[in-house]
């Protein structure tokens, strides 16, 4: 399975970076992310300059597509040639978004009638495009699902794992990755943060 995950100029390296890099732990099982830009090479918030690994027509293609966050995401949103060419299918495609890309899903109109979550600067924007914003880092409904906060990032990595490959899966990446003596919690608390973020509204 692909994913996408959709890094605009002005982005945010944790969102794309951390997310794509424990989604591509499992490689071997089939499942890898790649970086997908709107321009050959797009430029972070902190000046790191970054080439795409696939356009942005891998969207269409792809299994699932990850939204990142970053500094010019309003900017985005206004883009009217930029969003058509984000045509994402959530009845075949796992739809996730990372802070300020809650603001792509909006403008795209994947979060009509449903809540999401976001990052403090971001919240009002969010809101004020009528979506209610949750106090959470993790929330999810079917094949849609959004992020808050820069180390949520490895959230939506786990909900892609678990709902992909499994909880098996997503336990390996996550010990591997976790802080020497803290793996355990570490694992634990991601997993958490996706059943509570899956569960709250049953």
């Amino acid at each position: 399975m692909q994913v996408a995950v959709v890094t605009f100029d002005g982005f945010n390296e944790l969102d794309s970076f951390i997310a794509s890099a424990l989604i591509n732990r499992c490689r071997k099982d089939g499942l890898e992310a790649f970086i997908t830009t709107p321009t050959p090479v797009v430029t972070s918030m902190n000046g790191v300059e970054v080439t795409g690994q696939r356009p942005m027509e891998f969207v269409t293609e792809a299994d699932v597509v990850l939204i990142g966050s970053g500094v010019k995401a309003r900017e985005v949103v206004a883009d009217d040639r930029l969003v058509s060419r984000l045509r994402l299918d959530p009845s075949r495609q796992m739809i996730g978004a990372q802070c300020s890309g809650a603001l792509v899903l909006a403008r795209l109109g994947l979060l009509e009638g449903r809540p999401a979550c976001t990052d403090i600067k971001s919240r009002p924007f969010v809101e004020a495009s009528g979506v209610t914003v949750l106090d959470s880092p993790f929330h999810a409904e079917g094949n849609i699902a959004t992020a808050g906060g820069c180390l949520a990032s490895q959230y939506l990595a786990t909900w892609v794992i678990t709902r992909t490959l499994g909880e098996d899966a997503a336990r390996g990446v996550l010990d591997y990755v976790a802080p020497v003596g803290e793996n355990q919690e570490t694992v634990e608390r991601a997993l958490h943060a996706v059943h509570a973020g899956e569960a709250a509204l049953r």
